[in-house]
């Protein structure tokens, strides 16, 4: 199990790694989103702000959000510090998505241009 620190930690180097690809920040320029990530084994709650390309985290819940993200707090560890691809989770029902499905389709691969397979 992973605590809400290392969560924060791993949100953080995602967060950081995201912002230093130029790439990825012109490719999401137009891509303005909210994500919830939710711990759903502990208390704790993030949310990563996708604006004019470049993403910010803060503490807590945004309301309306357009995608959220649930797992156990180990999962969501692994993933945003790039240990795991989101696939497998996501595929065996551990890590569920909730949103359009093309917000989704984005955010794997964001992930995948951060972490690559």
């Amino acid at each position: 199990m992973a605590t809400h620190a290392e969560i924060t930690e791993s949100l953080k180097v995602f967060k950081d790694n995201y912002n230093s690809n130029e790439r990825l920040k012109i490719m999401n320029r137009d891509w303005d989103r909210v994500v919830v990530i939710k711990a759903a084994d502990i208390e704790s709650l993030h949310t990563l702000i996708v604006l004019d390309g470049v993403v910010s985290l803060k503490e807590g819940a945004a309301e309306n959000p357009d995608l959220t993200v649930i797992s156990d707090s180990e999962t969501l560890a692994d993933i945003f510090y790039g240990d795991i691809t989101p696939t497998e989770p996501y595929n065996n029902g551990t890590l569920r998505i909730m949103g359009h499905e093309d917000d989704i389709i984005r955010l794997d691969f964001i992930s995948l241009m951060i972490w690559g397979e």
